[in-house]
């Protein structure tokens, strides 16, 4: 979120961004970076509008930040992962590239995706 934050920092202020999510106090998102306050889990949709973030990849933040990470893989294993519209993206990308053969992920193609971000 810190990150998305700093992104947007040209185009709106953090107390513009709390405002837009419907927090009263404008020091909210400082507080959230920082880690002294938590995301409200109906928050999220209004915290993501306002960041212009994918819903699921806050939420995902938000759970492990309310829950714990334990918790919230707790919840993953149960509901499914969250999955942002950009990942989306790359499936589609996958399905349509492999002609929808359902590839299984070999240590080759990990590699080959890993060298997309430079890992």
């Amino acid at each position: 979120m810190e990150r998305r934050v700093l992104e947007l920092k040209g185009q709106k202020s953090q107390s513009e961004i709390a405002a837009e999510a419907g927090y009263v106090n404008q020091n909210m998102i400082t507080m959230i970076k920082q880690g002294s306050s938590k995301v409200a889990l109906d928050r999220v949709p209004a915290l993501a509008r306002a960041l212009e973030a994918d819903p699921a990849f806050v939420m995902r933040l938000a759970l492990e930040q309310a829950i714990g990470q334990t918790a919230a893989e707790a919840v993953v294993e149960v509901f499914g992962e969250p999955v942002t519209a950009n990942e989306v993206g790359w499936l589609q990308a996958i399905r349509e590239a492999s002609n929808n053969t359902d590839p299984r992920l070999t240590s080759r193609s990990q590699a080959a995706i890993k060298s997309i971000f430079g890992r």
